[in-house]
């Protein structure tokens, strides 16, 4: 796949098709967004402007971005990519599908964004299921380098192969994720250990707080520097295999997620969105910690922007 023709449709224009479309724009992408939101249509131009500056790209990018109401206003034949980025409801995606299929040429990718359902359910009901994949982006989309470009049983290899060059190209580092598993790679690596460190906090173990801590400031330091994988090949799998022969027996590994969790979402303590979660936030407070993070992970970008090109 080439970007030469540089056509995009992103469906959904909330907090991750907006910023997916920074990441386009940045790419030098005509990209097209549909929203049925006249809200989040209107609310674009300045977040595109805003993430375009962030990633150091020209201004003059986001005259590439354009909105729409509906599927049927956009000229389909001109595009050469779709990614769906819509509520994560599997009978809207499955939906959205059936009318993109529709509209768009028969050539081109069809990509799904969902962090939850297989590629292969959204796309069951499609004729052309090989052309159907995942883009699954980590939020902020267009600061969080990772892409997994996920395929269903169905998925045609050439198509995912594209892909994962395009969001090389992109500036992204994309992984190939060849089973559509539940939660794919990232998210269950994630909830692995959120699972441990809730459960830990339930059990009266260590706080909040300091669940941050031990992440941040101790095994998390290292991944901006190398991977789980890479770590051990420097410290031993022999010591590895013996301490983790000795520890697994000990981690949690309940199917359901831990009641201190539930009993917050019961409340509404959902965390800084309802200014209150594990602390009380007030929109000055969330607004001061969503810029530091976001300068925290600029900075952490230009350290391992060079790995990222050198990755194969």
């Amino acid at each position: 796949m080439s970007n030469k023709k540089s056509n995009a449709v992103i469906i959904g224009g909330g907090i991750m098709g907006g910023d997916i479309a920074i990441i386009f724009a940045a790419g030098g992408w005509n990209v097209h967004v549909m929203s049925p939101s006249q809200k989040t249509r209107d609310a674009l131009p300045a977040r595109i402007e805003a993430g375009l500056k962030k990633l150091g790209a020209g201004a003059a990018r986001a005259d590439s971005v354009k909105t729409y109401a509906g599927l049927e206003d956009i000229d389909w034949q001109g595009i050469d990519l779709a990614i769906e980025a819509a509520t994560e409801d599997l009978a809207l995606k499955q939906k959205l599908f059936a009318q993109i299929e529709a509209l768009a040429r028969p050539d081109i990718p069809l990509t799904s964004n969902t962090s939850n359902f297989p590629i292969g359910e959204i796309g069951k009901s499609l004729k052309t299921r090989g052309r159907i994949a995942g883009t699954h982006f980590f939020m902020p989309a267009h600061l969080v380098p990772l892409v997994e470009i996920v395929s269903s049983d169905s998925t045609d290899p050439k198509i995912a192969e594209g892909l994962c060059k395009l969001m090389k190209d992109l500036g992204k580092a994309p992984i190939w994720v060849k089973k559509d598993v539940p939660g794919f790679v990232g998210n269950r690596i994630q909830h692995a250990m959120m699972r441990e460190a809730l459960y830990l906090i339930q059990d009266g173990v260590v706080s909040p707080e300091d669940v941050d801590t031990a992440v941040r400031f101790g095994f998390g330091f290292r991944f901006i520097a190398c991977g789980p994988i890479l770590q051990k090949e420097m410290s031993g799998w022999d010591t590895n295999y013996l301490v983790g022969s000795a520890l697994y027996p000990h981690l949690h590994n309940e199917s359901a997620y831990p009641s201190i969790i539930k009993d917050m979402v019961d409340k509404g303590h959902v965390g800084m969105k309802a200014k209150r979660g594990f602390w009380e936030w007030t929109d000055e407070s969330s607004a001061k910690e969503k810029a530091r993070i976001e300068k925290a992970l600029q900075a952490g970008f230009e350290i391992i922007k060079n790995d990222m090109k050198g990755q194969t």
